[in-house]
């Protein structure tokens, strides 16, 4: 749930405002068991609240939950422009549609390579490879110092639905020498580099053309990267594809409609697909984090309006479990199994049937060489992968590495220093405000 301030001159710029779900209210509870869960959870945003004049806009980087899922929640606490990208846009202009705030927000569709000026700051949007389209890192200068924000990122040369990683991009940015790198941690404690989509989509295709039934790919909704390249598994191998679950079929109109899907690739309908020979089909279902109430899980107990699983058929999990998800989708897999029903997990698997969106240590090291900044910031992650991801800076030969804690404010000029608990933070439970979009 990314929630980020940056400062200059008594003015504030926000950078993403995420949400999570089923998590507590306190976070240190949040690897203990038989702890109560909101649905949704936030960032308590009362600092910047309190000083909403000094807020100069929001800037989202990309589209996933944890980056703009508290926005349609918390705007009207802050009732400044929003900044981002077109698919990004549009992906916030339906969550907004079910709000009371819909015609109020400004939407500040910006062009990936561009430079604005938001108050004191100037900032550049850097196209950077993820998971899905039109994710940004971010240069933000302003006269005393600058920040190179990556947001989430990989390094990826076959992305499938943007274009592929530029080095000279952040190698350019070596001639500013950038004050911090405030850098994505997720995969620090993971060697090596990121693995591509490309490579997966051709694992799922060799995992794919070997059954013989009906398969069941599960992933994350918003990962169109992913559905992409399943449609044209289906195509090479002779199946009929359909999306099972409300995200999905968003994401979905939402590439159709900002130009990122394919206009050859086709997707069944979902009512026809019971009716279809097994070895003709293919469905990409939600379900991946042992959800009993998306789609896998209706399939999983037989409630699915539009089909049924059963013996003969193989589910694969096209996706990571999720820290906290292990005993939900534990108990899935076992219920598809004792029904007869293969299952193929991604840790399990001979070919490569997920690749994260998250850089791991070479990716790191590649991207604090080029871009050679004085200060790394690691951020987005737990302390153990900041850590981690500190240390690749320094092998990299970045001069400071500063790791802190949720409220710790970063003073990056005139002199360098971290002031611990600078400001109150916590969460908040904006469960209500969820349901009534």
């Amino acid at each position: 749930m990314n929630m980020n301030l940056y400062g200059h001159s008594d003015n504030w710029l926000m950078v993403d405002c995420g949400a999570t779900f089923k998590a507590p209210l306190d976070a240190g509870d949040d690897h203990k068991e038989n702890v109560k869960t909101c649905d949704v959870v936030s960032a308590d945003p009362s600092f910047i609240e309190n000083r909403q004049e000094q807020l100069c806009g929001i800037i989202i980087t990309h589209a996933h939950e944890d980056h703009i899922g508290a926005l349609p929640a918390l705007w009207a606490r802050f009732k400044c422009p929003v900044y981002t990208t077109a698919f990004t846009a549009e992906v916030l202009r339906r969550k907004l549609y079910y709000t009371a705030i819909a015609e109020e927000v400004t939407i500040v569709v910006v062009e990936p390579n561009s430079q604005l000026d938001i108050g004191p700051f100037t900032v550049s949007w850097l196209p950077i490879t993820h998971s899905l389209p039109d994710a940004q890192a971010l240069l933000i200068q302003t006269p005393v110092a600058s920040v190179f924000h990556t947001a989430d990122w990989k390094i990826d040369f076959n992305p499938i639905t943007d274009q592929p990683f530029q080095p000279a991009l952040f190698k350019a940015l070596s001639k500013y020498r950038p004050t911090a790198m405030v850098c994505d941690s997720t995969n620090a404690l993971k060697a090596g580099h990121s693995v591509s989509e490309g490579d997966c989509e051709l694992g799922l295709l060799r995992t794919i053309k070997a059954q013989t039934g009906r398969v069941i790919v599960t992933c994350f909704g918003s990962n169109v990267a992913r559905l992409i390249s399943l449609a044209r598994v289906a195509e090479e191998t002779g199946r009929y594809m359909t999306l099972l679950g409300r995200s999905l079929d968003n994401m979905y109109g939402i590439a159709r409609a900002t130009g990122y899907w394919p206009d050859e690739l086709k997707i069944a309908h979902r009512r026809h697909i019971g009716y279809l020979p097994k070895h003709e089909v293919l469905i990409v279902a939600t379900g991946s984090q042992g959800e009993a109430r998306a789609a896998l899980g209706k399939l999983a107990n037989g409630t699915h309006r539009d089909c049924e699983l059963e013996a003969g058929d193989t589910v694969i999990f096209s996706a990571i479990s999720i820290p906290g998800n292990e005993v939900a989708i534990e108990k899935l897999v076992s219920g598809l199994r004792e029904k007869g029903v293969t299952v193929i997990q991604s840790s399990d698997s001979p070919h490569t049937i997920h690749a994260s969106g998250h850089p791991c240590q070479g990716d790191l090291h590649d991207m604090y060489s080029w871009v050679n900044p004085h200060i790394a910031v690691p951020v987005h992650g737990e302390k153990e992968h900041m850590i981690a991801n500190a240390k690749v800076a320094a092998e990299a030969n970045i001069a400071k590495q500063l790791v802190g804690k949720n409220g710790d404010l970063f003073q990056l000029a005139p002199q360098v220093v971290v002031i611990n608990h600078a400001v109150q933070v916590g969460r908040i439970d904006i469960t209500e405000n969820k349901a009534k979009n």
